[in-house]
């Protein structure tokens, strides 16, 4: 079942038609609306008529978190705040939060994106959804909530934490669908095997994961211990949330509803645009959206960009899996490394845990790099020539994709701190 054949199987040239339709509607009325927007166009004498084509889109100057965090929090609302129906906000690193708005429609059309995605994924009307993001300012619970109930789905608003009742009410309410971060639902399986809650004593069968990455490695650990298919989507709150993007049940890459968002990626350094296929930092421009536009907005994520049809049908481009984030690479002794590369080197080796922490250091001029990594078995840690032979094994293949030596030090089962939303990797202890 598509949820918007003709919106998520449009031919490429006329959904290229409607995107520039809509995109000369949103310069405009960003432009006539925005003072943040009509000053960046001033200064380099650009304006709303000057976009004739889809490739113009390049002439318009990027937008940045910064941006959001310099404008808190209505500057770059293009309606009065009484129009507004609804705040969201993120998290800020200098205190105050990235806050987003939406109108009605906008929510009418978030909420018609989210049900595609789930619907891709193979999400119906017969099914009960136990939602563990959190519930709140984060866009994640709430997004996928009325996504779910657009489609008709059951919903069973559990929000994070608190995982023996998690459980107790998924076998209780018999939920088929569960959505979260993968972090968390991989713990929840942890806890579901502590209790004995095994595959044939819960009904699940599909998993709707987004608010952070995962590599293959992790979601065939989720698949593995859940008896799954685990589907990936992606979305961020300066955009509109979950529903930007999502995979289908062929899980070989996310659907971008290109009617309400125009993707563009990039070369990070330079801000050249690049083509179908190369990989840079994914660029994203709101068609739709009345409550806060963003014109090419840079999402810091890396990808790759396909525009062939997938085999569900839709035709719609799909993102690969984000590769990492230009703010999240790690740079250590000149080289370039992500979370995600560490990740796929350790999920699914024999005698660890699928849980890991990377921490920083910098000693005199030099950049260390240590990663702990959870044992499946405590007692390991008193059998020293496995301890470190595991170690030294770990620590060579980690050099082999990295090209970077790190130490490797093993720790006792549920040693690493759990979160119940976005899992922290990294411990970066160079500038304190």
């Amino acid at each position: 079942m598509i949820w918007n054949k003709e919106a998520e199987c449009l031919g490429r040239k006329e959904m290229e038609a409607l995107q520039l339709t809509r995109l000369k509607n949103i310069v405009k009325m960003a432009y006539e609306n925005v003072p943040f927007y009509k000053n960046k166009f001033d200064e380099i004498g650009l304006k709303p008529e000057h976009i004739v084509t889809l490739k113009d889109i390049e002439k318009i100057p990027f937008t940045t978190k910064d941006d959001l965090r310099d404008h808190y929090p209505y500057s770059l609302f293009a309606v009065p705040l009484k129009k507004i129906v609804r705040l969201h906000a993120s998290s800020g690193t200098t205190g105050k939060p990235i806050v987003v708005g939406y109108t009605k429609n906008d929510m009418e059309n978030w909420s018609d994106c989210v049900a595609r995605l789930i619907v891709a994924a193979g999400g119906s009307d017969e099914d009960i959804a136990q939602v563990v993001f959190g519930y709140g300012l984060f866009t994640g619970g709430f997004g996928l909530h009325y996504g779910l109930e657009r489609v008709g789905i059951t919903v069973v608003p559990a929000s994070s934490g608190n995982s023996e009742r998690q459980l107790m009410l998924m076998q209780d309410f018999g939920s088929t669908i569960i959505v979260g971060t993968p972090s968390y639902v991989l713990h929840l399986a942890e806890v579901a095997e502590e209790m004995g809650v095994t595959k044939g004593k819960h009904k699940l069968r599909l998993g709707l994961f987004g608010g952070e990455g995962h590599t293959p490695e992790m979601r065939a650990e989720i698949e593995k211990r859940w008896g799954i298919l685990a589907t990936e989507n992606y979305g961020l709150s300066e955009i509109v949330g979950p529903g930007v993007s999502g995979e289908c049940s062929h899980q070989c890459g996310m659907h971008i509803n290109e009617d309400h968002f125009y993707p563009e990626i990039i070369e990070s350094s330079t801000g050249k645009s690049l083509g179908y296929g190369e990989r840079g930092e994914l660029v994203l421009t709101t068609l739709t959206k009345e409550g806060i536009p963003m014109l090419r907005y840079r999402t810091k994520d890396i990808t790759i960009l396909n525009p062939e049809t997938c085999a569900c049908g839709r035709s719609n481009v799909r993102m690969n899996k984000v590769l990492g984030r230009t703010d999240d690479m790690l740079i250590i002794r000149g080289v370039n490394v992500f979370p995600s590369q560490i990740e796929s080197v350790l999920v699914g080796m024999e005698h660890i845990g699928p849980h890991y922490q990377i921490i920083v250091t910098k000693k005199g001029y030099m950049d260390a790099i240590e990663v702990l990594v959870e044992l499946i078995d405590g007692k390991m840690l008193e059998r020293f020539s496995e301890l470190e032979k595991l170690e030294n094994t770990i620590r060579h293949k980690i050099k082999t994709v990295l090209q970077v030596d790190a130490k490797v030090r093993l720790v006792e089962p549920k040693s690493i701190e759990r979160s119940m939303g976005k899992a922290k990797r990294v411990v970066d202890l160079r500038n304190k």
